[in-house]
């Protein structure tokens, strides 16, 4: 009673005082990033709203009228004081805002029907929570699951409270997904796709915008990792600015930002937009806590079991917090099916050309020229990829928060991927084989047959000399990350924010591959222009007898990346709701690497012993044999480690990037009328100094050369964000962004891919300019409560320059690059593409977003804990690839135009059930050559499950299927005749454990 007649006097007399126009004391409103710990029960609003102004030192203005009979759920966590007053009016018809630093709480009568039905809802409390994982206990009674439908609700709420437009998973959300990595669980944002490999997700695009435009920050800073491919058509060995996500596990992380608009605060970097990965800390748990997670899982074809491990321990003493988790995994699979290397126009001797062929295919087939030339897939292999991965992700936050007025937290993370591969190859491309651009050696064509575009699609062969590769692959990347973040008042309205870090991504690869040949085979295939190809051989390619030793290759590649980060920001607070922020940072990042290799030729030499083999038979299309890697290495005695002397020339080079920046911004959070308003305007000045040095290609000579480059420029930024109403928000958005190039691009060196059809050569430009990009967007979003949402977007983004490629074919002696370097037995004429970066015409993307989300609890029991939640991007992009000097428009590099995520999901305090399901449309990976315009990835469909019971408060068991129709990756060259390139699958993962929690 005593409590009903404070409030009631407080909030009478802030109401008369505030109609008598006499002010109440001054209370020094809190900086609007200032975060409270907040643990309330659920009770009466007007109990809560007491405890949250002794709390936050907010005023409140209200009448006990408008407060009768509204009820506030459980509140508990670390957020600011607008968005704890927006959770605690959450399921009222209530609106709460915070102006001049007093609270007022006001009755929308427009939606007050709507909001007390939805205030009917289950009753039960809500626990707040960003902490990492599974049920928590409060209070030893009933359960109360920080779960996914709750963590779906806080991250809604957090996209509402922004001023740009964003989207956030939270823990909950990451932790409740089979996803085996970060990649998988990015996928379900609005607006990002990703790209796999080998049964697991790898890099994501963002708005259509592929992985290089994509700036990745890990507890603040910007960070940068690699790792590779086993499919060459795949880029193997990725240099590239693109964060391969899927070194790390998900558990890892209790929040991810994804910030689609920019800022002045943020960092340059991220055309399409800035993804922040956020390791847990001490302080979002409130006592010692235990996490420790055990799964067991199972690939379809590779049938072992194999363990995924997670564990966390969290404790606080006062003022100190410490923190430490740890996820390890290992997974073992397999990617198997058809694969060539690529497509060109051919001409056939009159010999090789048997007399069963008909005049008019002769005449296609034997001295064409320019375009009536026919087109032949090269070497139709049959591979598989065997991979064994090994992930461990270990982080320790060391936090000192003696009040909300001061954080300081140290955040130390370690990352290691080792991926263990071993891969068998049979195909026809030995000595005389099908992979070059003319056939006049013993190769002789039995049958053909031809699609409508002059593409051989089926055909037969006798006296064809076939190779089976058998190579063993191990690739590592390490992690490391040092950060810390702080800030703390200085006064009332003056905030200082800081943050200096360190990362360095290490990775390392090398393998050793033994070629056998079988001389003068029969061989056909058929089915290039059907989703199946297949392969039949004349011979047992099974007996070891058929097979001798053509040659060994080792390999070894490096990739070094280091960044030193330091920043520094003063908030001032002018007045409520208006911040000056100042800021100014320093950067610096270095990248190295290196390739070496060997690839001594065994073939026709005398006094070869015959070296051991076996027989491929698991996980393949037609079984055959394959050298043993250890044993050949060992009975010839060739080292499988490599020198400096070994390394290619043109493929070491050395990067160093400084940018310096500053900026100012103006915060505002108003009302307009009944309209409030949330807003920053800012600018960004960047300097970058860029120093390239390695070997390059100098008039007709290869010579050492260091290349200097600077850069700088200014980028305004405006975002604005519209309270229509309680439910209702209208964003509008404008900046100048830039992306930098692709390490790749940068280089002062040159990368050869050299065979004996020719091959490629790639040469990097250090003179290109960056990216530059002008961008606007708006989105109006409906919020209804926690229950479910309704948002719509569209975008533009227009670059006045893109950086794109040129390739010609030009003969290999007139690049300048010795003959040394060409395979044994090579014409030094031959013709290669000889590929380079070049700043291009400008481009655009524009799009639209949908996004909904909806809980079912308007349906009778028991479908009301039914929801479900989806998304669907259209983007549309484009630019000038150019093809022997002539500009040809194609799609902007791994844009989709279409791309959905759709979750439907049955969650309750005991158990609960959800499917999801990821579409992308095809997207182009590359700029093709050999005359083909455009590489592409064919559209996919993948659908995933998961389903979860608590046995008790402290003990979940879960089950995960991943990849359920064995989904197949399909690679083709030219965007019009659809040239198949690989056809493989990786199957269907499922995985079954438990969790404890303390």
């Amino acid at each position: 009673m005593l409590r009903k007649i404070r409030l009631h006097l407080l909030l009478s007399s802030v109401s008369l005082a505030g109609f008598a126009g006499t002010p109440a004391p001054a209370q020094a409103a809190p900086s609007a990033s200032r975060t409270f710990a907040f643990d309330l029960p659920a009770q009466a609003l007007g109990d809560a709203l007491l405890a949250f102004s002794r709390l936050t030192r907010l005023q409140l203005a209200s009448s006990p009228a408008v407060l009768n009979g509204a009820r506030s759920p459980r509140l508990q966590g670390r957020m600011t004081a607008a968005d704890a007053l927006a959770r605690l009016t959450a399921d009222s018809d209530l609106d709460g805002r915070i102006v001049d630093g007093t609270v007022t709480i006001a009755r929308h009568k427009r939606f007050a029907t709507a909001a007390a039905a939805a205030v009917a809802g289950d009753g039960a409390s809500v626990q707040v929570s960003e902490s990492a994982v599974e049920p928590q206990v409060v209070g030893g009674g009933d359960i109360v699951v920080t779960g996914y439908r709750e963590s779906v609700a806080k991250a809604q709420q957090i996209k509402k409270n922004a001023t740009g437009s964003q989207d956030v998973i939270l823990a909950q959300d990451i932790a409740a997904f089979p996803d085996q990595n970060l990649a998988e669980a990015l996928q379900r944002i609005p607006g990002v796709a990703i790209t796999r490999d080998s049964g697991e997700g790898r890099q994501i695009s963002l708005r259509g915008l592929g992985a290089d435009f994509t700036r990745t920050q890990l507890n603040g800073m910007e960070v940068l990792t690699n790792t590779s491919s086993g499919l060459d058509s795949r880029s193997s060995v990725s240099r590239s600015r693109a964060f391969d996500y899927s070194i790390f596990a998900s558990e890892l992380f209790n929040k991810v930002v994804v910030e689609k608009s920019y800022a002045a605060e943020q960092d340059e970097g991220g055309i399409g937009g800035t993804v922040g990965l956020h390791t847990a800390k001490p302080f979002d748990f409130n006592r010692l806590t235990v996490v420790a997670s055990a799964k067991g899982q199972m690939n379809q074809y590779t049938k072992t079991v194999t363990p995924r491990l997670v564990g966390l321990i969290s404790e606080r003493w006062g003022d100190f917090g410490v923190l430490a988790s740890v996820a390890y995994s290992t997974a073992d699979t397999v990617e198997f099916g058809y694969r060539n290397w690529n497509w060109s126009q051919i001409n056939f001797g009159a010999a090789n050309v048997g007399p069963a062929i008909s005049a008019a295919d002769r005449a296609l087939l034997v001295n064409a020229t320019g375009a009536s030339r026919i087109w032949n897939s090269r070497a139709q292999t049959y591979a598989t990829f065997f991979n064994k991965r090994e992930r461990l992700g270990l982080t320790t936050a060391l936090q000192y928060h003696p009040d909300d007025r001061t954080d300081l937290t140290l955040d130390v993370l370690y990352g290691k991927l080792n991926n263990d591969r071993t891969s068998g190859v049979i195909g026809a491309a030995g000595t005389n084989g099908i992979a070059a651009n003319n056939v006049t050696g013993t190769q002789l064509l039995t049958g053909v047959s031809f699609d409508d575009f002059n593409d051989i699609v089926g055909a037969s062969f006798d006296h064809v000399d076939m190779r089976t590769e058998s190579k063993v692959t191990h690739d590592q990347t390490t992690f490391w990350q040092a950060a810390l973040n702080g800030h703390t008042d200085l006064s009332s309205n003056l905030t200082v924010n800081f943050l200096g870090g360190w990362s360095r991504s290490t990775f390392d690869s090398r393998y050793a591959e033994v070629y056998l040949e079988a001389v003068g085979k029969s061989y056909a295939f058929t089915g290039l222009n059907t989703g199946s190809p297949r392969t039949s051989y004349g011979f047992d390619t099974t007996d070891a007898s058929q097979w001798d030793l053509q040659g060994l290759e080792t390999r070894a590649d490096r990739i070094k990346s280091e960044f030193y980060n330091t920043k520094a920001e003063l908030a001032w607070t002018i007045g409520s709701g208006s911040t000056i922020k100042a800021g100014a940072g320093f950067k610096r990042f270095t990248n190295s690497g290196w390739q070496r290799k060997v690839a001594p030729s065994y073939e026709g030499k005398p006094g070869i012993p015959d070296v051991p083999t076996t027989t491929l038979s698991n996980s393949t299309l037609a079984p055959y044999t394959i050298g043993d890697v250890a044993g050949t290495y060992a009975l010839l005695g060739q080292p499988m480690t490599l020198t400096a002397g070994n390394t290619v020339a043109g493929t070491a080079y050395d990067l160093l990037e400084n940018t310096y920046g500053a900026y100012l911004q103006y915060d505002l959070a108003t009302e307009l009328g009944t309209i409030g308003l949330r807003a920053n305007f800012g600018v960004r000045y960047y300097h970058t100094d860029l120093g390239s040095s390695g070997t390059a290609l100098v008039g007709s000579a290869l010579v050492p050369v260091n290349v200097t480059n600077n850069y700088h420029g200014f980028l305004p930024a405006a975002n604005l964000a519209f309270d229509l109403s309680r439910s209702v928000v209208f964003r509008l958005s404008g900046n100048r962004n830039l992306s930098r190039p692709a390490l790749s691009d940068m280089r002062a060196a040159g990368t050869l891919n050299l065979a004996s059809f020719g091959g490629t050569i790639a040469a990097g430009n250090p003179n290109l300019a960056p990216f530059k990009a002008d961008s606007v967007e708006a989105s109006l979003e409906y919020y209804d409560g926690k229950r479910g949402s309704l948002a719509i977007g569209a975008f533009y983004k227009h670059m006045d320059s893109y950086i794109t490629s040129e390739t010609r074919l030009v003969a290999y002696d007139t690049t300048g690059y010795p003959a040394s370097l060409l395979p044994v037995g090579v014409d030094p004429s031959v013709l290669v593409n000889y590929t380079r970066p070049i700043n291009g015409p400008g481009a655009s993307i524009k799009g639209i977003e949908l996004a909904a989300k909806r809980d079912f609890d308007f349906l009778p029991a028991p479908f009301d804990k039914l929801g479900v939640l989806g998304n669907v991007t259209i983007a549309e992009g484009s630019t000038d690839v150019f093809y022997a000097g002539v500009p040809v428009r194609l799609p902007l590099p791994t844009l989709s135009k279409f791309s959905s995520n759709a979750t439907l999901y049955y969650d309750t305090d005991r158990w609960g059930v959800r499917g999801s399901v990821a579409t992308r449309s095809r997207y182009r990976w590359g700029d093709g050559g050999n005359g083909n315009i455009g590489e592409y990835i064919k559209g996919t469909t993948n659908l995933d499950a998961s389903a979860y019971v608590n046995l008790t408060h402290q003990v979940k068991l879960s089950l995960d299927v991943i990849n359920i129709t064995d989904e197949p990756i399909v690679q083709y060259a030219d965007g019009t005749a659809k040239r198949v390139m690989t056809n493989t699958v990786s199957g269907r993962t499922v995985a079954f454990g438990g969790t404890m929690r303390f």
